[in-house]
């Protein structure tokens, strides 16, 4: 049995199991043309690590990521290939067990949408600017996002279904009318644009589901063409977009006045967290939160005084 196949028996079975595996399966994919590239018939560490650390200007994290992919397939290969090579665990170190998040301004967004509105392909202008415009909007995780079906978007309600999302849970995300209204307008244009697209909601230019590694490529490109300061120790990702959000959230209800300690599980809910704690994760202090925590604190002694 070739790799190939074995990689297609290898992600069947996982998936049996629950797992989704679009991103795995998709770097799995390239790290067997690499093998094969080299005519290499069987998994090494050597040429794990060479895949692993191919993309030179990503962070540890990233290339730790890529291994641990590789390591579980060749466990797999190895219950059946003795001279299968399993990466050792922490050969890669991860790094920082938290990146530093970029939080974008809403002035930020805006220019990341204007530059996807000049990417030279109408089609992939028009899907790319709706899914940063849907993501800054909602702090959906970009492959909730991807994932999205027509019927999962009902634009009249202003809800979207979710299924699926992390540990195979599905929830409903209500959506502000602006938003509705911008997803009713991409629909209305995708039709013309993409006629023949599939059940996708955000189609590609082939009428396929954008996949999340190609929308990863572009949107880094568009932070580029953007010309957002990135500091080196503070990456702008497509998953900062969901950090913006949380913060966002949370600097308007300190801003209203708003008691957000009871507030936070709802906001939970809506990001799609079993437990208010995972929330926490993605709040960060900002200039605006410690100006209001001060604010808070002082009204709190001038009642006590």
């Amino acid at each position: 049995m070739t790799l190939r196949q074995s990689l297609e028996d290898y992600l069947a079975m996982r998936r049996e199991f629950g797992d989704q595996l679009e991103k795995a399966g998709h770097l799995l994919t390239q790290f067997v043309t690499f093998l094969e590239e080299r005519d290499a018939d069987v998994v090494t560490v050597e040429l794990a690590l060479a895949w692993a650390t191919l993309p030179t200007d990503c962070g540890p994290a990233w290339s730790s990521g890529r291994l641990g992919m590789v390591r579980g397939f060749a466990r797999y290969l190895h219950a059946f290939d003795p001279r299968t090579g399993v990466p050792p665990i922490g050969l890669l170190p991860r790094g920082k067990k938290r990146a530093t998040p970029f939080l974008y301004s809403n002035e930020q967004v805006r220019s990341l949408m204007a530059a996807a509105r000049d990417i030279p392909s109408p089609r992939r202008a028009l899907t790319a600017e709706a899914i940063i415009g849907l993501l800054a909007a909602s702090g959906l995780r970009v492959g909730e996002a991807l994932g999205l079906d027509r019927g999962d978007v009902n634009v009249t309600d202003g809800v979207l279904t979710v299924r699926h999302a992390k540990f195979d849970k599905s929830r409903l995300v209500p959506l502000h009318p602006s938003c509705a209204a911008a997803l009713q307008i991409y629909a209305s244009r995708r039709d013309q644009l993409i006629p023949r697209s599939g059940p996708a909601f955000f189609a590609s230019p082939t009428g396929q589901r954008v996949h999340h590694c190609n929308f990863s490529g572009t949107f880094h490109a568009l932070v580029t063409d953007a010309g957002l300061e990135v500091h080196p120790s503070c990456r702008a990702r497509v998953h900062d977009l969901r950090h913006s959000f949380a913060v966002n959230v949370l600097t308007r209800w300190n801003a209203e006045g708003a008691d957000v300690s009871t507030k936070l599980p709802s906001l939970s809910t809506y990001m799609g967290h079993v437990d208010p704690a995972d929330t926490y994760w993605y709040l960060s202090a900002t200039p605006e939160l410690f100006e209001q925590a001060v604010t808070r604190l002082e009204a709190v002694y001038e009642v006590k005084s």
